[in-house]
């Protein structure tokens, strides 16, 4: 054979070798799985699938029914800034050192890798649309605000009609500012003009773009957040004759520690009227069903665009919410069921496991799990476990228990600031102020689900062996000891 002719062959040869070599790493990159991870923003448990009878969340209780909705779910701390940061990175708030809506966590550690940067580094593109970190002011809708840069390739920020009609916003709290009072509107206009619709929107386009190589797809929705604003069509599917306030013991105030209710809601129900109280709860729920509308777009456009059996979708909410428990506890920041507990569902393409797991799991367990759902690597140091065996199987052997905590700031109730923390097992919620110095609670959830009974308040023989066994597993994921770092009190 001439000397041109076997180098032109093997230049074929080359050639056939190197396109196939190609074809075989896009093939790869291809049957990576996608993530759509939609955060939303005071979701309390208030859905069909978490068992609210009031709720209308037909879309968010379809993706539960595909999927593993955990019934038993804690953030780290319910407060924005702290819980979100913590999810993102994986670690704990006294890891991080974020406690308030001030700081952020690469203050302490610059160098940390985030759950989106570790999808970044397994070659997807990570992209956010709304809020994901937390945003520093209500008023940074449209702007990048708080956020992370190093945790995105591409951030979009919609500003829709909702905050050009803040001027219509219902205020029962006027001295309060609107993101943080008990305030509403029923608004004109349809759900793509609202936004967290344009958000839904831009998350699709996104979705539609990228429908050919793997991504990491932040949606953060605003709503429920006060001020609750959803279009009136969904204030409607709420009559308030429909609707009302918890029920509560008359006493059962009396076992409690003063540092247990949030300095910012210190009176019982703001000291607003009964009516004033169910149009926020309709409003509220209104928003909800509002939220859940545009996750059942982002889900039938998974369907549309032939991206459902390669994407695995994380639904989750920043922490919960209270609507009046306890004789009156409105919003976050409580170390109880209702502000500790929030949703999390996880559907994996082609799982065949589905529906409620009753299993105590965290948020830090949501980081490692989805690297270990994607075969990525992640940091070595995460400080959660993940949920692929629960995703598996709902009832394997899971022998967890979740640690929640916040911080209080010095005010005319408590001389110093305190730190409270709590930890939940399947049967037990202990809960320490100050390490105990401003009270301990004990709820035993077998025969009291809603912590009207606190066990510490005049403990026998058997709630002192539960604090005595609770109170070390407790220390070891929370000191309880008042930060070193800085804490904006006005902002925790």
């Amino acid at each position: 054979m001439r000397p041109c002719l076997t180098i032109s062959l093997l230049g074929v040869c080359l050639a056939v070798l190197s396109s196939a070599s190609v074809d075989a790493n896009e093939g790869l990159k291809r049957e990576q799985p996608n993530v759509l991870f939609i955060a939303v923003d005071d979701l309390a448990s208030a859905l069909g699938c978490y068992g609210d009878p009031t709720a209308r969340t037909p879309n968010i209780d379809r993706l539960a029914s595909m999927g593993t909705c955990f019934q038993h779910a804690y953030n780290q701390l319910p407060l924005c800034n702290p819980t979100r940061a913590s999810v993102m990175t994986g670690l704990r708030p006294d890891t991080i050192k974020v406690y308030d809506l001030d700081r952020h966590f690469r203050d302490e550690l610059p160098d940390v890798v985030t759950l989106s940067q570790s999808f970044q580094r397994a070659g997807y593109f990570a992209a956010r649309v709304g809020k994901i970190f937390h945003y520093n002011v209500p008023a940074s809708i449209g702007t990048d605000g708080f956020d992370d840069p190093a945790s995105w390739n591409r951030t979009v920020n919609p500003r829709g009609r909702d905050k050009d009609d803040e001027a219509l916003v219902f205020n029962a709290e006027p001295h309060r500012k609107i993101s943080g009072a008990l305030s509403w509107l029923a608004a004109d206009g349809s759900d793509e003009e609202q936004t967290d619709g344009m958000i839904a929107t831009e998350a699709i386009k996104i979705m539609r773009e990228k429908r050919g190589e793997p991504f990491f797809l932040g949606v953060g929705f605003f709503r429920p957040h006060t001020p609750y604003v959803a279009p009136k069509e969904y204030f409607e599917w709420y009559p308030l004759e429909s609707l009302r306030l918890p029920d509560a013991p008359s006493d059962d105030r009396d076992d409690i520690p003063t540092a247990a209710f949030a300095h910012n809601c210190p009176m019982p129900n703001y000291g607003l009227d009964q009516d004033t109280l169910l149009r926020a709860t309709q409003a509220y729920y209104a928003c909800v069903s509002f939220v859940d509308a545009q996750v059942g777009r982002l889900l039938d456009a998974l369907t549309s665009l032939e991206l459902e059996n390669k994407t695995i979708v994380v639904f989750w909410s920043d922490h919960g919410y209270h609507l009046g428990e306890h004789g009156g506890i409105w919003q976050k920041r409580t170390l109880f069921e209702q502000a500790s507990r929030a949703p999390l569902i996880i559907r994996v393409p082609g799982q065949s496991a589905r529906g409620n797991c009753q299993r105590i799991v965290e948020f830090v367990d949501i980081y490692p799990t989805l690297t270990d759902l994607a075969k990525i690597e992640s940091p070595p140091d995460l400080a959660g476990r993940s949920l692929r065996p629960l995703i598996n199987d709902s009832a394997a052997r899971w022998d967890r228990d979740a640690v929640t905590q916040i911080l209080r700031p010095a005010d005319d109730r408590l001389p110093e600031p305190v730190m409270g923390c709590s930890i939940r097992t399947e049967r037990y919620r202990y809960t320490e102020w100050a390490n105990g110095k401003y009270g301990v609670e004990l709820y035993d959830h077998q025969n009291d689900p809603n912590e009207f009974d606190n066990l510490a308040f005049d403990p026998d023989s058997r709630a002192r062996e539960v604090i005595e066994e609770l109170r070390p597993r407790l220390r070891a994921k929370a000191s309880g000891d008042i930060p070193s770092v800085p804490v904006n009190p006005a902002r925790l």
